[in-house]
């Protein structure tokens, strides 16, 4: 993970040695380790319980596939912006103050209507503030290091087990109350994380003025723009599997704490790969790895698409360690070699604006009526198709960049 934290924290006074240094550091893991953890119990409730909690409302897949088509889409917008803004006011922080305090506005929203059009908008706003959640987090992560002498995959895992945990226990506890507890749930878990947004380090980049017009000219790159591609046609086929998982669960007759074990399973796999990559990612190549991980996403999908009892979906769930962990953590690390550290902020905005803007609203707009229309057979199978020419287009870009 070198290559990972090659950033400076700038602006700050000389760093404190010793056991000072130590207790200074150990207290700054701490925090953002919990602060992870939150995050992603937060994101575990929006990725796992908000489709059932809108199908409970009396919404069809399509209407669902809409309102996780047009979150996405906005934020195609909105990690841009606020990408782009803290890379020029150079703080996290104080971004990340703001997103939180906007997500815990709109989320309470929803209390007030069950009207399509009113929710619809309601989630829009919700996505502006939370889909820069994740690479902004990433990225006070990668800066931290320097600071902490963590890896990234060391603090990224305690994210994993966030969702990991509150996926299952939130499972259970709405076994119990029944969906319409999701709401006030998601209220208090992104009330913590904006409480954790206080206690954080502002660690910040390089202190040097940024050419953003620079930035504009690398990403018109062809080797760049040929790698956001590939990486738009895999995010579609994930996002199709991530945004219909539970609904498909539930339309084979699952309860929402087998759903809560379905995510568990997932998110508790990812773990040990996290660890590894985290220290000997850096001996593979990053391009095969990805190939790799595309065609366990077509085999995935292709079980999936196969099987008729919900109790099969949870071993399948554990081939998210070869896909999605290995997909996730390599995808990153090739992104930093190909994009300059003082443009990372917007660098990974741009990724985020791939990997959940453009891709969640083909796959909600596109997946969810072929889901309505000709079921869970077809719509994993065009998940699955995608993923096959994923892999196959790494693997050319590997052979043809090396030659």
């Amino acid at each position: 993970m070198e290559s990972l934290q090659s950033q400076v924290r700038s602006g700050s006074k000389q760093a404190p040695t010793g056991a000072s240094a130590r207790l200074g550091s150990g207290r700054e893991v701490l925090m953002l380790r919990i602060f992870m953890y939150m995050v992603y119990t937060s994101q575990a409730l929006v990725v796992s319980y908000f489709p059932l909690y809108f199908l409970d409302r009396g919404y069809t897949a399509s209407q669902i596939g809409i309102i996780y088509s047009i979150g996405p889409f906005i934020s195609i917008f909105a990690n841009i912006l606020f990408g782009t803004a803290s890379d020029k006011f150079r703080t996290i922080k104080k971004i990340m103050t703001l997103l939180m305090f906007g997500q815990l506005i709109m989320v309470s929203l929803l209390f007030t209507t069950d009207a399509f059009i009113i929710v619809c908008l309601i989630m829009l706003a919700f996505y502006f503030f939370q889909t820069p959640v994740n690479p902004l987090s990433d990225s006070l992560i990668l800066l931290s290091s320097q600071f902490t002498s963590k890896p990234y995959a060391l603090i990224r895992i305690f994210g994993s087990l966030g969702f990991a945990f509150s996926a299952f226990l939130i499972g259970q506890l709405l076994k119990l109350t029944g969906t319409g507890a999701t709401v006030p749930l998601a209220i208090v878990s992104i009330g913590l994380s904006l409480m954790m947004t206080f206690m954080l380090k502002d660690y910040q980049g390089a202190s040097r003025k940024i050419d953003f017009s620079g930035f504009f000219k690398l990403i018109r790159k062809p080797s760049i723009i040929v790698y956001f591609a590939i990486i738009l046609v895999v995010s579609i086929s994930h996002r199709m599997y991530e945004g219909f998982l539970a609904v498909t669960m539930r339309e084979m007759g699952a309860s929402d704490s087998l759903v809560g074990t379905a995510w568990l399973t997932s998110a508790m796999s990812e773990i040990p790969v996290l660890f590894f990559l985290g220290k000997y990612g850096h001996k593979f190549k990053e391009l095969p790895l990805l190939a790799i991980a595309s065609l366990m996403y077509a085999v995935r999908f292709w079980l999936l698409s196969e099987i008729t009892s919900p109790i099969w979906i949870i071993p399948i769930q554990a081939m998210h360690s070869i896909t999605f962990g290995i997909y996730f953590v390599t995808a990153l690390r090739y992104l930093t070699s190909i994009i300059p550290d003082e443009y990372r902020s917007s660098g990974q905005a741009i990724y985020a604006v791939v990997w959940s803007g453009f891709a969640g609203v083909v796959s909600g707009t596109v997946g969810g009526p072929i889901f309505e229309h000709f079921g869970k057979t077809a719509f994993f199978q065009l998940a699955m198709a995608l993923a096959l020419i994923a892999s196959a287009s790494f693997l050319i870009k590997h052979y043809t960049t090396r030659n």
